[in-house]
């Protein structure tokens, strides 16, 4: 197996860089997908409540013989759970669901401002830390002033702020403030949606370069950049070449080519607005 690059979060947790992720996969089919991941080399694992798998995630996880602290295993908050009291049962139910002692990674799925219960939220997340069933708290889709309100109102900082993060939406103002907070950046929908970015002629022409796929040649932006990164598939060959990518090295001159092919092209949604 290949030695897998790490980021260090800033609680000292330390986390594979690039992980596998079942947005979208029902949840019959996330057993045999994280199945295949584990038995390709992926040991860190990204479900969610709201993607409703995390059973099929835990009985591939419960299958795989891996021994647990081998493993990194993220899940997030869904949206009917902000409040203290809802957001502990709620963590006590995705437990449950994935046949866990512990969590390595727990976040705040949205931070819906609308709703303007996030720093409730993140305190009963302060709980679960202090009561050692995660070892890492952290956050999706928040800006830079819904996490300077956290850091303000709990003085903790997040480990992880999960975003959607692609050549066509590069989020660099907002990398930057994760990086000055000491705060992981991990993209999620890391290679976009719809395809577009990977017949891009920057994106392809590198691929010929370096003898790689569209989708590793990003991938290995990504790395490149430090953002920790969660492909997602569910097709055997596909999980396997997202994961052949670590002995890409980019030349500078071509990360900086992908870079400006930034569009501020959000595919999902706002989180400004995003209030469902």
């Amino acid at each position: 197996m290949p030695e897998q690059p790490t980021v260090t979060l800033n609680n000292r947790v330390v986390m594979p860089q690039l992980g596998f992720g079942v947005w979208q996969v029902p949840d019959d089919e996330a057993t045999p997908a994280v199945a295949t991941a584990l038995a390709t080399g992926y040991r860190s694992i990204d479900t969610a409540a709201m993607y409703r798998n995390e059973s099929g995630v835990g009985k591939a996880i419960a299958a795989s013989g891996i021994a647990r602290d081998e493993l990194f295993v993220t899940t997030k908050l869904n949206n009917d759970g902000h409040g203290r009291e809802a957001t502990l049962r709620a963590f006590e139910q995705s437990r449950k669901n994935l046949g866990l002692d512990y969590v390595d990674l727990y976040l705040i799925h949205w931070p819906l401002p609308a709703q303007d219960r996030y720093v409730e939220t993140w305190q009963a997340f302060e709980t679960l830390l202090a009561d050692g069933v995660v070892r890492a708290i952290g956050v999706s889709n928040f800006h830079a002033p819904h996490l300077q309100r956290v850091i303000d109102e709990s003085g903790t900082v997040p480990a992880v702020n999960q975003i959607e993060l692609h050549p066509y939406l590069t989020q660099q103002p907002l990398r930057e403030f994760d990086t000055r907070h000491r705060i992981a950046t991990e993209a999620w929908s890391p290679l976009a949606s719809g395809g577009d970015v990977l017949a891009d002629p920057v994106i392809t022409s590198l691929a010929e370069k370096y003898g790689k796929t569209p989708a590793q040649v990003i991938l290995a932006w990504h790395l490149q950049l430090g953002n920790v990164v969660i492909p997602k598939s569910v097709t055997p060959a596909r999980i396997r070449e997202n994961f052949a990518v670590f002995d890409v090295e980019l030349d500078p001159d071509d990360v900086v080519a992908i870079s400006g092919l930034d569009r501020d092209g959000r595919t999902g949604p706002n989180p400004e607005t995003f209030n469902p």
